[in-house]
């Protein structure tokens, strides 16, 4: 699969499936390799361009820091880069920040828009500061993860639901295993910029039809965040689902319903 320079760094994408033409953003510390799974879902109906943002997997790690204005202008130079003028974006959680801010920035570019548990920031309406787990230990860090991930998730909820279970243990792993001080770093500065995003006074600017989902149990992107998001950006829908921070994994309704709407004329 190919790399292409971007704004003076060489970013990894990839390109496959067929129907109309959708940007993919991805989340914190995620990379195509780790998202796989759920890019193949949007791969099924849509034809689909996802990358490496800058900083992580395949893509280069600049020098930093890293602006969320950076993040939105790599994706713009991308669709530049592949010849769509237009297309259909959806991004997920950090993704959903990228996503915000290229849709601000180009609302001329995005056809129809899809924001799965993100937040728009500010001081009031940000998600929570991941950066800050990195002054706790592991064993901190890993138990905040879960609750993060899903608020109802103490041992007692993941005991009697396995699949919630298996859901806590798969999004543990992801984040496991060795990392270079280059992985890391990358990793830092992403969680860095996320932390001042803010496109609270800018959402008015976006002009197409959007889809703001959200986890009624989300403890990164809290409803309140999805809400706010919604009532901000004309013509916006909002659907709460029964979930967290992965609730497309856990209401078998989301899916479907974020894949029709993008899917609309």
């Amino acid at each position: 699969m190919p790399a292409v320079r971007l704004n003076g760094i060489n970013v990894y994408y990839e390109r496959s499936g067929n129907g109309r033409r959708l940007l993919f953003c991805n989340g914190s510390g995620a990379t195509l390799a780790s998202s796989q799974l759920l890019i193949d879902v949007f791969r099924s109906r849509f034809d689909v361009i996802a990358h490496d943002q800058r900083g992580l997997g395949r893509t280069d790690v600049p020098a930093g820091p890293f602006t969320m204005a950076e993040y939105a202008s790599d994706a713009l130079a991308l669709l530049d880069a592949v010849g769509w003028d237009t297309c259909r974006v959806v991004g997920v959680s950090f993704g959903g920040m990228v996503a915000q801010e290229l849709a601000v920035a180009a609302p001329e570019r995005v056809e129809r828009l899809g924001l799965v548990c993100t937040s728009p920031g500010g001081p009031d309406l940000a998600s929570y500061p991941l950066h800050e787990l990195a002054d706790r230990s592991e064993p901190e860090r890993a138990a905040i993860a879960v609750r993060l991930l899903d608020s109802r998730f103490d041992p007692e909820w993941l005991e009697s639901h396995p699949n919630d279970r298996a859901l806590a243990k798969a999004m543990a792993a992801r984040n496991a295993g060795s990392k270079s001080d280059e992985q890391r770093r990358g990793e830092r500065e992403q969680l860095l910029a996320r932390s001042h995003h803010d496109v609270c006074d800018r959402l008015g600017s976006i002009s197409c039809p959007t889809l703001v989902a959200g986890g009624k149990y989300d403890g990164i992107a809290p409803p309140a965040n999805s809400e706010a998001i919604a009532s901000r950006v004309p013509n916006a829908e909002l659907r709460l689902y029964e979930g967290g921070h992965a609730f497309f994994a856990q209401d078998a309704r989301a899916l479907p319903e974020i894949l029709d709407f993008l899917d609309e004329e």
